[in-house]
């Protein structure tokens, strides 16, 4: 992980560190951060979010700028998993919104 995605797990961190159930894991090339087993967000490299959610609150959230369907390695992920630009979670506030909208789709 470089700097930045080191730097925004540490923003995640933060704000989820009194969510019950929360699990913090390397999967994918990417610092996870799973609830109940189940991956919510991830952080990669150049602090690019990764965000699950369903493939129809992703298909809906493409449409937010700095939002675009996340590669890994050579595959394309499919709208329920979605890369979001470090200029679209500038402030916790973004992030926060990103990281529930993640909860949502897991019934959270």
């Amino acid at each position: 992980m470089d700097a930045a995605a080191t730097e925004l797990a540490d923003r995640v961190r933060a704000l989820l560190m009194s969510e019950p159930g929360l699990e913090e894991k390397r999967m994918f090339g990417t610092r996870a951060f799973l609830l109940h087993g189940r991956i919510l967000v991830g952080t990669r490299n150049e602090g690019v979010l990764l965000v699950r959610v369903t493939e129809e609150r992703g298909a809906a959230l493409l449409t937010e700028p700095g939002v675009s369907v996340a590669v890994m390695g050579a595959k394309t992920m499919g709208p329920s998993w979605l890369d979001v630009a470090p200029t679209a979670i500038d402030d916790d506030d973004a992030l926060m919104s990103w990281i529930d909208a993640a909860r949502e789709s897991a019934g959270a």
